[in-house]
């Protein structure tokens, strides 16, 4: 396939560019980031403190670090290019994240935390596409926003991003990749792309400031409310109770939950939604380990002005995380029925692990 050739061959041109470095540092980062990025995790706090539960893997309880010393002493000493001790920790914190080999598993820096808590506020500043990383490591368009740059430059969903600025995209997160293409407001920014696997297309799109707010609805023919929830921000549940009061005025009788492309966001805003169906006390998520429960959200303070309404949720390849936590509470507590295509299990630690990491950063 062309997109498989080109991903190949940049990959290629990016290792005989830093030939001189890797031949002396092959395994760095990888050393580092299993042995010490855990050690610094976990004693400055970073974490937070949960039930206690056995170990999912069969790492060893203490680890050789002397080990770690001289991998240091091999980058410090040999590494031909410019390092900062930040770039170096941080290093380490991403590649233990990036170690799991899950796309949905990041480490947040500072700067990062931020743009991510931005994203869930629903204001940013860049081109308005939505990305996600696929199971090959490429950087995909999950969907460009309405009314964005993006759109109207005529990105579409399911282009594969090879190269920002001219540089290659080969081995960045999603979030690293977001934060390449955002910028100051009427920047402009240079996109290659592969657009289904065989054509590679060019965009130089300028920057602008986006509010997208997290919940849009109408009322169709036949009493039928429509929701469109984008992502679960901070405001998601206040937006999401204006729009069924105004179904409830005008006599709505079905719903369509409309969770297309909608990457999740906060799991709080998950469980107030679910809400709008459920009644208090009823479970919406809980995290296992193995057979034992070690944490439960359940609703709490509802009205529950939906329930008993008939309602269909759409999904898609797009939604993740938070949403498939409120699709599958509707479709298991409250009858809801789940129409789209078939998404992956992304809600295990996905959405938890980054809004535990964006609240320490606050």
């Amino acid at each position: 396939m062309y997109t498989t050739n080109y991903m190949q061959n940049a990959h290629k041109e990016a290792k005989i560019r830093n030939l001189f470095t890797w031949q002396r540092l092959a395994g760095v980062w990888v050393l580092l980031a299993v042995f010490a990025g855990g050690v610094f995790m976990g004693q400055s706090g970073f974490l937070p403190v949960r039930q206690a539960f056995n170990s999912r893997t069969d790492l060893p309880k203490t680890v050789d670090y002397s080990q770690v010393d001289r991998v240091y002493q091999a980058l410090k000493d040999n590494y031909d290019g410019k390092l900062t001790e930040e770039q170096v920790l941080n290093g380490l914190k991403h590649g233990l994240a990036t170690s799991t080999k899950d796309p949905y598993t990041e480490f947040f820096t500072a700067k990062e935390a931020e743009e991510f808590s931005n994203d869930l506020q629903g204001t940013i500043t860049g081109v308005g596409a939505k990305l996600e990383l696929d199971q090959d490591g490429n950087i995909v368009i999950v969907a460009p926003l309405s009314g964005s740059p993006a759109e109207a430059a005529g990105l579409r969903a399911k282009d594969i991003i090879t190269a920002i600025d001219d540089k290659s995209s080969y081995g960045l997160t999603a979030t690293e990749a977001v934060l390449k293409i955002r910028g100051q407001k009427g920047t402009k920014v240079k996109l290659t792309i592969v657009r289904d696997a065989k054509q590679q297309l060019e965009f130089t799109i300028t920057r602008d400031t986006i509010h997208v707010p997290s919940v849009e609805s109408k009322i169709l023919e036949d009493n039928i409310g429509y929701i469109q929830v984008s992502q679960f921000s901070d405001d998601t549940d206040e937006l999401a109770l204006k729009a069924v009061q105004s179904f409830r005025d005008a006599g709505v009788e079905k719903v369509i939950l409309d969770l297309r492309d909608n990457p999740g966001g906060e799991v709080s805003a998950a469980v107030g939604i679910s809400g709008l169906w459920l009644t208090n006390g009823q479970t919406v998520v809980q995290q296992r380990r193995g057979s034992k429960p070690y944490s439960t959200d359940t609703v709490s303070g509802s009205l529950s002005p939906l329930k008993g309404v008939k309602t269909v949720v759409l999904m898609n390849g797009g939604s993740a995380s938070a949403s498939e936590i409120v699709a599958l509470a509707l479709r298991d507590q409250a009858g809801a029925r789940i129409i789209g295509e078939k998404v992956m299990a992304r809600v295990s630690c996905n959405s938890l692990f980054r809004s535990m990491m964006v609240a320490r950063s606050r």
